[in-house]
């Protein structure tokens, strides 16, 4: 039997997965999940702010590839600026290929060890030596264009996604890598088609009454371009808003506040914003954040973790987590919202699937592989957590 949560998340779901569909900071879709969002923390017992920021809008508007006079598909990766690149290509698999090529003038064709996930942009703090030395690298010895490829047969994720890096570049998938491959040397023609210009997008809270205290639940309304983002991340926001429309926010002796943030997916400065507006890094008046991220896969359960929490509060989650059979315990993950907060001390509890990575970015991460019913059991649960917040006192939670 299908309860009133699990229709209210499946049509917050048909509208910010098919009616809004991709959702990138800047972009119009951010803009209307935005309205949406606000319109639903506007219920009864809900102040509402919008938090707006700048952020770069990017447009993708078509890239052609041609290979000996055929055409392929390509997609440009994210903040490309444009360019019309007609010539050879140089293959490099390995750090050491790219730190010998000889790229000026010519198009990196960059397979293999080299660039097997999303290479993370110039300014986010946690990428790897590595990585540094191959964004060095690259700018160093100024290709005209790079051509990015999927390290497997299937989908595409876009593998260079950083505004503040302006060599142009677009990614192809594993079989067209191959073909570029088997035409090594051979005259390519790549043309990106873009545009990019100051933008804006923002962060929707939703706040209870004023307390002493507070618990933040949060998840992210942005997705990547060229995804609908049904489990990354329209779930963890029809979350938000099923607990919107059925929190009795008096019924806690602290604060709620609803966090649905923007520019999650590419460099988290929507988390910048939130800390800015609230004054910096000190967040100890908040008990709690409870983050979803990537819940309600129809294959696969979802999962739980407590990162930074105290034993009393890690334990408790840990056994609640046992008693909802489809749930599963797992370890810290440090990719979404929950860091911000974790990272300056709050206790964070995440939710997300077992199975994320293998939907989240992709173009097919939609609603045929979304389950409303699994996204609607996470409502009592996370109503479980907030109740084991009340029973205990304010320090309860956080780790001595």
């Amino acid at each position: 039997m299908t309860t009133q949560i699990e229709r209210q998340i499946a049509q917050h779901m048909e509208i910010l997965v098919n009616h809004i569909g991709e959702r990138p900071g800047g972009s119009p879709g951010c803009q209307q999940a935005e309205d949406y969002v606000e319109s639903i923390f506007a219920g009864p017992g809900w102040t509402t702010e919008r938090q707006a920021f700048q952020c770069p809008a990017w447009v993708d508007l078509g890239t052609e590839l041609m290979i000996n006079g055929r055409s392929f598909a390509a997609y440009s990766n994210a903040y490309s600026p444009p360019c019309a690149v007609r010539a050879e290509t140089v293959a490099v698999s390995t750090l050491a290929e790219l730190e010998s090529a000889e790229l000026a003038g010519r198009i990196a064709l960059i397979y293999g060890a080299l660039l097997t996930s999303p290479l993370s942009p110039k300014s986010w703090f946690l990428k790897s030596e590595r990585e540094d030395r191959i964004i060095q690298l690259l700018e160093d010895k100024q290709p005209a264009a790079l051509i990015t490829v999927q390290k497997i047969g299937g989908g595409v994720e876009r593998l260079i996604e950083d505004w503040e890096f302006h060599i142009p570049s677009a990614t192809v998938s594993a079989e067209i890598g191959r073909e570029l491959l088997l035409a090594r040397g051979a005259v390519v023609e790549l043309q990106i088609k873009s545009s990019s210009e100051q933008g804006s997008t923002a962060n929707i809270i939703g706040r209870s009454q004023e307390q002493d205290n507070r618990v933040v639940l949060c998840a992210h309304h942005d997705t990547k371009y060229g995804t609908p983002g049904a489990c990354d991340n329209a779930s963890g926001v029809a979350v938000l808003l099923a607990l919107a429309e059925s929190l009795s926010p008096r019924d806690y002796p602290f604060g709620l506040e609803l966090v649905s943030f923007s520019n999650e997916e590419y460099l988290p400065i929507g988390d910048d914003e939130y800390l800015r507006r609230n004054g910096g890094d000190d967040l100890s008046d908040v008990l709690a954040c409870i983050n979803t991220d990537g819940v309600g896969q129809l294959l696969a359960p979802d999962s739980i973790t407590a990162i930074n929490a105290g034993d009393e509060f890690t334990g408790a989650i840990s056994r609640l987590a046992a008693e909802h059979k489809d749930i599963e315990w797992t370890d810290p993950w440090p990719e979404s919202n929950h860091s911000t907060f974790a990272w300056r001390g709050v206790p964070s509890v995440a939710f997300t699937s077992t199975n994320r990575v293998a939907l989240a970015h992709h173009p097919y991460d939609d609603l045929t592989w979304s389950s409303s019913r699994r996204i609607s059991r996470l409502i009592p649960i996370i109503q479980e957590i907030l109740s084991l917040l009340a029973e205990n006192p304010p320090q309860w939670s956080r780790a001595q």
